[in-house]
């Protein structure tokens, strides 16, 4: 076992070689939310795993330990993340899951959240036309999309997996049956975004039987999230979209006290994961890859596209110049975003118009290190195939309940997986002892705007666009360098661009790049600069370029792996609950 590993676990109060299949001590979560253990550097010599929980990491240590592929720990970290991560992920939301091979092949695996057969372009409108509040829209059925995560992650088991497939569900059976230790953000979150909730699933769940809600240090059980989880350990992912399971889910969606869906059994029993070909580009000699328009990682490249043309002594980490150019690449890129992307399936988006390296270069032009753009709009990039580009932007609205993982393993493959039930809890609605998903809040919540249709309008059989960007990148050399990946909601995409840039441009160490203090701007009307860090002290001087500027709390959760060469340096968020661990 690596040193970086022992310093976490006893930096969190866990014994180095406690088996994922038992309850962890309760003296896990005693201390500050930054402990000084993650600053340690982790290295590892065979394999790692980066995530966003220590029970979770175990898990998928196990896994490798016992001969498993990164895809196998993954399915063991989900798994467990499920559990004492619900606000995040689950089987009843989605994932992207990209999968590099130790060749180099990459797989793109889509397991987002599909709209039912039921949906209508007008669902999340008010009787007067006007789009419905976030806040209104999402507890209840009608926010909820047909989950993708099992049938997403039985495809790349079938693939890339080794170990028996009811194999990957023990840990979480056995944590939940015996009971774990909440940790310090589930606590928080359940006396945060339940605080004041009147859906009768998630107050059984997560409050005492007096209403008090689970605290950090308790100790919680879900005897139906076991249950759910031995069904389908034995039965496959048929066992979640046909059947008794199934049924429940289609009850839940239907009878929700708030926005009954119309989700029907035909509607589960048809969803099918889609394998996706990688989308790449170069940054300094390095090759950036991601998942198709789906998801956030084309945005992410053409952020590092739009940077290209300057110095690396510029967009060196915490700096004014490095703020202010990402934050100019940052507005082109989301301006694009909007008006393009959407489901590859129904929106043939110009994505290699929209890498195209003249394109960049003359969108790049724009940029000027002594004035903020204002008012930008989307570019027209060279158009090839595309029977469309006259479309509106669009407005979603804003929420955060996602996570990330990053594994490597024994063989040199990798997994870079961001998975999400989308808002905090999302729909607060639950069957089987699991969350399901709000994701359908994802679309665009007005069909069209100024009489022109948005590409990421809702409609049956449609998946909603994601800023999710799980990223693998490969150096100079042709060999892996990272991967990298963040929730967050609509600033995931800006996250992980500004990582990628320290680790490449600032020559950062991974744990370096997850800490560093974030400055986003989302296509929004002004740029963000972390509350409480340093960058403050830039808000004077971006006023003066003629940006506005506000100061937020940046709940990011990146996490990442770096090949070094003792082996591989693993890094996770600080704001968050997660480790790096390895062999």
């Amino acid at each position: 076992m690596g040193l970086g590993f022992a310093l976490a676990c006893l930096g969190l109060g866990i014994a180095p070689n406690v088996d994922a299949q038992s309850a962890l001590p309760d003296a896990q979560f005693a201390g500050a939310k930054l402990n000084d253990a993650k600053a340690a550097p982790v290295i590892a010599k065979h394999h790692m795993v980066a995530a966003a929980d220590p029970y979770a990491v175990n898990a998928a240590l196990t896994m490798l330990r016992a001969g498993g592929t990164a895809v196998d720990a993954a399915i063991a970290a989900q798994m467990v993340l499920n559990l004492v991560e619900p606000q995040s992920s689950g089987i009843g939301g989605g994932a992207f899951l990209l999968f590099g091979d130790r060749h180099g092949a990459l797989t793109g695996y889509d397991g987002r959240e599909q709209a039912p057969a039921s949906v209508t372009p007008a669902m999340f409108l008010n009787p007067d036309g006007t789009p419905m509040r976030l806040r209104d829209a999402i507890p209840g059925g009608i926010s909820i999309g047909v989950p993708g995560d099992v049938a997403m992650l039985a495809q790349a088991h079938k693939e890339h997996g080794k170990l028996p497939w009811a194999k990957l569900f023990e840990p979480t059976i056995q944590l939940a049956e015996n009971g774990f230790t909440v940790p310090p953000r589930l606590g928080e979150e359940i006396g945060g975004f339940l605080k004041n909730t009147d859906m009768p699933d998630v107050r059984a769940a997560y409050f005492h039987e007096d209403g008090s809600p689970y605290k950090a240090g308790e100790t919680m059980k879900n005897p139906a999230l076991a249950a759910t989880f031995r069904t389908i350990a034995q039965g496959g992912p048929d066992a979640f979209y046909k059947g008794k399971l199934a049924q429940e889910i289609v009850d839940k969606v239907q009878h929700a006290p708030h926005h009954q869906g119309g989700m029907t059994l035909a509607d589960l029993a048809a969803y099918k994961p889609h394998v996706r070909p990688a989308v790449c580009a170069p940054y300094r000699g390095y090759r950036v890859c991601s998942m198709q328009a789906g998801n956030g990682g084309v945005t992410v490249l053409q952020i590092l596209g739009l940077l290209q043309r300057f110095p690396a002594k510029d967009l060196q980490p915490t700096t004014f110049s490095e703020t202010h150019l990402m934050s100019e690449a940052e507005k082109l890129a989301y301006a694009d975003r909007v008006e393009y992307l959407g489901d590859p399936a129904f929106v043939t988006a110009p994505v290699a118009g929209m890498l195209d390296n003249s394109y960049l270069k003359s969108r790049s032009a724009l940029i000027d290190p002594a004035h903020a753009l204002k008012d930008v709009t989307a570019g027209t990039p060279p158009v090839k195939h595309a029977e469309n580009l006259n479309f509106a932007p669009q407005v979603t609205p804003v929420a955060h309940g996602t996570s990330h993982m990053t594994i490597v393993d024994d063989a040199g493959n990798v997994v870079s997986m961001t998975t999400s039930v989308e808002s905090g809890f999302g729909s607060h609605v639950m069957a089987g002892g699991f969350i399901l998903n709000n994701e359908l809040t994802d679309f665009s919540f007005e069909p069209t705007r100024d009489g022109k249709p948005v590409a990421n309008a809702v409609a049956p059989g449609k998946r909603p666009l994601s800023a999710m960007s799980p990223m693998i990148i490969f150096g100079p050399d042709g060999k892996f360098f990272a991967a990298i990946g963040s929730p967050g909601g609509r600033t995931i995409i800006c996250y992980v661009a500004q990582a990628i840039v320290a680790l490449i441009d600032g020559k950062a160490t991974m744990p370096q790049a997850v800490s560093y203090p974030h400055h986003i701007n989302d296509g929004g009307p002004s740029t963000g600069l972390e509350k409480d860090t340093a960058l403050e002290a830039f808000a004077p001087q971006l006023t003066a370029l003629g940006d506005s500027v506000h100061l937020s709390f940046e709940p990011s959760g990146l996490n990442g792996i770096r090949r070094v060469s003792q082996g591989y340096e693993g890094g996770s968020d600080p704001r968050r609950d997660g480790i790096a661990a390895g062999d």
